[in-house]
């Protein structure tokens, strides 16, 4: 108690005399103490803000882009400040995930959609002579990935080792898909480790793997590389892309929602209301030959086309009210064209109902293998793009009951890949891939898990993370179609 001395525990003299205070020594010696906490906080901090800084992290924010693929990529802004270091530190250290049962009484898969048998194309390089994927394969692969995905535990422990940071948010939803999928199908995901690139142009060329029936090059089966698309000259493993959890940078909600909201806006317009045009919305600017001749063709009288360039910064400052993709099914045909390599649009293209006008497609994702020319999509040619486009038009205008057949094939294949179609996909290719593994998976250099993930999100993308998160399966997954040899 402040002014304590013994003559006032024995009632203070009569007097009124004065308290007596510590000594000065006694005050220098806290004040001394006192500081020197300061300073060993101080610098036990400091090294704990330098070890965080250290840590990589899905955000990338102190790894350097892939130099297969530079982007802009600021490291020094993108540095998560010292309190989120300190906030997330525990969620880094991921708790033993439950063990969660499979649903019971699940019942039987429908037949997988016909592109399913893509998978077994896909890897059929490392099935021939049954060598399988070996290690050696494995860290072949490496010089061009992002990062060593694992997956351990009977399918309930995720780790991630990451090389370099992807753009955006790439690598953080791609890790979240993954998470999801062991949700969806407790104790069914096999125990893997492969290698998988997030961004867009394959790199394992067929030429140079003659063990892969490349028809040429050096040696034996390709290293196994996994990413969101492929080319038919390249073994790269197509995977699902981040957007299907959403794409917080460009306001695209998570795919099931975002089908739901296309095709309700596609609802608003009949066929016969529809401009008659072909329409394509997007961003020039990425390296895209292709999309910077498709400028030249914006002339609605000669081409019938109405061609928008897209600014995101822009639209990202007025809040999205221009790039809304439910208000983009107003045209009686809509326009695909690729960009640095293949395009998530396409997807939301295929959605409006409208007849998708294709431009000579040279990368293949999971689903566009069920792609078939004037079944679900119309083909355009990109020599004389713009007179392709137009002939287009003119044939849709002249039948337009088969024009809107086509665009009608195209949305029920969209309909149809459906959030469980994309998890099937991804047990499917995971289950193919576990065995064909000649080694036994190794847990990668950091653990991730929802929580670890979560903490990692900013607002918006927590949104659509926590938006996307599966539930345990209700139904055994889809049955794979069968091959030749089946």
């Amino acid at each position: 108690m402040a002014g304590y001395t013994p003559e006032m525990a024995g009632g203070g003299s009569r007097g009124g005399g004065h308290a007596r205070h510590p000594p000065l020594s006694s005050l220098i010696v806290s004040t001394i103490a006192a500081f020197s906490a300061v300073v060993v906080f101080a610098i036990l901090r400091s090294a704990y803000e330098d070890a965080m800084s250290r840590t990589t992290t899905l955000l990338g924010h102190n790894l350097e882009p892939t130099p297969w693929h530079p982007f802009p990529h600021d490291i020094r802004r993108r540095r998560p400040p010292p309190r989120a270091a300190f906030r997330c530190a525990p969620s880094l250290s991921c708790l033993p995930p439950p063990i969660l049962p499979p649903a019971a009484n699940a019942t039987r898969g429908r037949r997988c959609p016909a592109y399913f048998a893509a998978i077994r194309r896909d890897l059929a390089p490392w099935r021939r002579r049954g060598g399988g994927v070996t290690r050696g394969m494995l860290e072949a692969a490496r010089r061009r990935a992002a990062m060593r995905v694992a997956i351990t535990g009977g399918g309930r422990r995720l780790h991630v080792e990451l090389y370099y940071a992807c753009v955006q948010s790439r690598a953080l939803f791609t890790a979240w898909s993954i998470l999801q999928l062991m949700r969806r199908y407790p104790g069914r995901v096999p125990d893997v480790e492969l290698m998988f690139d997030c961004m867009d142009r394959p790199a394992i060329n067929r030429t140079e793997y003659a063990g892969g029936d490349g028809g040429g090059g050096g040696g034996g089966a390709p290293p196994p590389l996994f990413r969101y698309c492929t080319t038919r000259d390249h073994f790269d493993i197509p995977f699902p892309d981040w957007s299907f959890w959403g794409w917080p940078e460009t306001n695209i909600e998570p795919w099931n929602e975002q089908f739901r909201d296309i095709k309700q806006g596609a609802k608003a317009m009949t066929w016969q209301d529809r401009v008659a045009t072909a329409y394509w919305k997007g961003n020039p600017d990425v390296a895209s030959p292709l999309r910077v001749a498709l400028l030249s063709c914006n002339d609605t009288n000669m081409w019938h086309a109405e061609i928008m360039r897209q600014n995101w910064d822009e639209e990202a400052k007025s809040g999205y009210q221009n790039s809304k993709l439910s208000s983009q099914c107003t045209h009686r045909y809509k326009i695909y064209a690729e960009g640095y390599a293949w395009s998530v649009s396409l997807k939301y293209i295929l959605s409006c109902g409208s007849m998708a006008l294709i431009i000579d497609p040279q990368y293949e994702d999971f689903f566009s293998r069920g792609l078939q020319p004037e079944a679900n999509f119309w083909p355009v040619h990109a020599t004389g793009m713009c007179e392709s486009i137009r002939d287009a038009v003119e044939w849709g205008e002249a039948h337009p009951a088969e024009a809107e057949a086509v665009g009608r094939r195209g949305q029920l294949l969209m309909q149809e890949l459906d959030m469980d179609a994309v998890y099937d996909y991804m047990l499917h290719l995971l289950t193919e891939y576990a065995r064909l593994m000649r080694f036994r998976p190794e847990a990668a250099a950091q653990e991730v898990c929802e929580a670890s993930v979560l903490c990692l999100a900013d607002e918006k993308q927590r949104r659509f993370l926590e938006a996307s998160a599966a539930t345990p399966a209700v139904s055994e997954p889809c049955v794979m179609p069968p091959d030749d040899g089946e």
